[in-house]
């Protein structure tokens, strides 16, 4: 009973429980999150308009090259790897066929006329011995003939003066007959026969002094067709003369023996090369250059020649006329004085200047040059742009129009755009 009377007099909380309306702060509080996330989508939608803007597509910068146009002076120059060469480097080679004795190896330093190989040849010399003999018959017959010419020319003047002596006589015979015949000593008979007398010795002297012409003309030409003989075999002996002394090679200069082409005591063909002799006072560089530049090298260009950290001036003497694996063969003289010690073969770095031009715009040698246009780089940006450029070095390229100075452009790496009008460059 007091049980259930207290039950009762316990209330619960439900009449305390009070229905309230949201507040202002509560419902800011909704919408705040929801609009941060509008907020951030909204920007991105932004940064992808900007990047669409910017260009239609975007690359890494760390794939291109990039250059600044800056303005100073283009020196148009061809650098590249030579090899040294003598400018004069015979090889001497074998008159005859025969064995060889060798007098200097590979390397031997040697003076002008030095014996350096010997060559045995007993079938030139052979051949001089039996030339030498028909010489000298010949020779000898030449001075018979000459004997023989003075001999007939002797007896035809001998000749020439009895026909001479039987004229005057006869001249002595007419002149007494006249005087005879004007006395009346003898008859006209008799002057007339020593009138004929004198005209027969005239004759006959005109014909003495015309065989001893034509005997003259006949012994003389005899004479001379032998000496001629004897000369032609004269300049036979001399030649094999000038062989048989060919068989020692001697050098043509001071120098040193180059490449031995032969063995001690071998058999050699004629023209067979022997060896070679370098000209150490005189040494040349040997380059080649693509072909692109072959067009501007020119014969007396001055060129810069590198050798243990020290430049030598020198200057183009030879360019090749032909084209081989893309490139061109010049030649480098030094214009004073040529490097100490020297070897043939030795690489040395050259240069070659081609032009010079001051204060131009230029910039960075790379793939854009001859496409006719370059992308400029602004910012993350980079947009198509024409250009014009003039002349170019190995490392710069002359800027002629389209560019400022300042200006920065894509030098290598823009073959990617694929000819768009703008890109995004990332990194920049």
């Amino acid at each position: 009973m007091d049980s259930t009377a207290s039950q009762s007099r316990i209330r619960d909380t439900a009449a305390q429980d009070q229905v309230l309306a949201p507040s202002a702060g509560r419902r800011l509080r909704r919408w705040m999150l929801p609009a941060a996330g509008a907020a951030v989508a909204l920007a991105l939608l932004a940064w992808t308009v900007s990047s669409w803007a910017g260009g239609s597509r975007s690359f890494d910068g760390s794939r291109v090259r990039i250059g600044e146009v800056v303005r100073g002076d283009l020196v148009r120059d061809i650098a590249a790897d030579g090899r040294v060469i003598s400018a004069n480097s015979p090889t001497l080679y074998a008159i005859a066929g025969g064995t060889v004795t060798l007098h200097v190896v590979a390397g031997d330093r040697v003076e002008a006329g030095q014996a350096l190989a010997e060559i045995d040849s007993p079938e030139l010399r052979s051949r001089l011995a039996q030339e030498e003999a028909t010489l000298a018959s010949l020779e000898a017959e030449a001075n018979r003939s000459t004997l023989d010419a003075q001999i007939v020319h002797a007896n035809a003047r001998k000749q020439v003066e009895q026909a001479e002596v039987e004229r005057m006589a006869a001249q002595r015979d007419v002149e007494r007959f006249q005087r005879a015949f004007e006395g009346g000593a003898v008859a006209e008979l008799e002057l007339a026969r020593a009138q004929d007398r004198l005209k027969s010795a005239q004759i006959a002297l005109d014909s003495t002094k015309e065989d001893f012409g034509l005997q003259t003309r006949g012994t003389g030409l005899d004479t001379r067709n032998r000496q001629l003989l004897a000369e032609r075999q004269q300049a036979v002996v001399d030649e094999l003369k000038r062989q048989v002394d060919a068989l020692t090679l001697r050098s043509p200069f001071d120098g040193q023996v180059g490449q031995v082409q032969v063995d001690q005591r071998s058999n050699v063909a004629a023209n067979a090369p022997v060896l070679t002799v370098v000209d150490l006072s005189e040494f040349e560089v040997e380059i080649r250059v693509p072909e692109s530049f072959a067009r501007d090298l020119g014969i007396g260009m001055p060129a810069q020649v590198r050798s243990a950290n020290q430049t030598y001036a020198a200057e183009v003497s030879a360019v090749s006329p032909e084209v081989v694996n893309g490139e061109v063969a010049a030649r480098l003289r030094f214009s004073e004085e040529q490097p100490p010690g020297l070897r043939q073969n030795q690489r040395l770095s050259a240069r070659i200047l081609l032009d010079s031009r001051e204060d131009v715009l230029m910039v960075e040698r790379g793939s854009f040059l001859g496409q006719g246009h370059a992308y400029v780089v602004n910012g993350s940006r980079a947009e198509r742009r024409a250009i014009t450029t003039g002349a170019f070095s190995l490392r710069a390229v002359e800027i002629t129009g389209g560019l400022g100075e300042g200006e920065r452009i894509v030098v290598s790496g823009s073959e990617m755009f694929e000819g768009a009008d703008q890109v995004r460059i990332s990194g920049q």
